[in-house]
């Protein structure tokens, strides 16, 4: 991956969770980032749903944490993030049994009637979790909808966060996950 493009991927994620803009971000903050998630489906965080959602983001925080030899109660800079990042979900190998359960978690979420697919109002709600501009949804779900059926599913959107996260190729629809880069 190109280094520019990495650091601007990481750099939104990292805005994504530091609302404050505080220049570091804490457990609680990515926590809070799940919880603006539920909120928007009115899911409890102790359902079976919402607790893989939080589970699935404790992980990721667990395993950021412990790549930079933090404690879980540590605060991480954005510099930090990307090192992080970088050597735990893009170069390493924890995407697959740490990351990816949780995108799948948050995908689900959004698939409110679990029949594997997601709306375009279901994404419009993740999105606004995210923080992600009014305006850039649409374009960002038309982007992702490869096969143009006018949803998504679940494991697109799963796919298109590992292309957002680990991917190279800057034409890639999973750059859109979060609207332009």
């Amino acid at each position: 991956m190109s280094a520019e493009l990495r650091k601007h991927k990481l750099d939104r994620a990292f805005t994504h969770i530091d609302v404050n803009s505080r220049g570091q971000i804490e457990r609680d903050d990515l926590l809070g980032l799940g919880a603006r998630m539920l909120v928007g489906f009115g899911e409890s965080p102790t359902s079976v749903t919402g607790d893989r959602v939080v589970r699935g983001l404790d992980d990721i925080w667990s395993t950021l944490s412990a790549e930079l030899g933090r404690d879980n109660d540590a605060w991480i800079s954005n510099p930090e993030f990307h090192a992080g990042m970088t050597a735990a979900f893009i170069e390493g190998d924890r995407f697959d049994p740490v990351f990816r359960p949780a995108a799948t978690a948050v995908a689900e979420l959004c698939d409110g009637d679990g029949d594997g697919r997601i709306a375009a109002p279901e994404f419009r709600v993740l999105l606004s979790a995210f923080g992600t501009a009014y305006d850039d949804v649409d374009e960002a779900f038309d982007r992702l909808d490869r096969d143009r059926d006018g949803t998504l599913a679940v494991q697109e959107l799963v796919e298109a966060a590992r292309q957002y996260y680990t991917g190279d190729d800057p034409h890639a629809a999973g750059n859109w996950l979060f609207g332009p880069l």
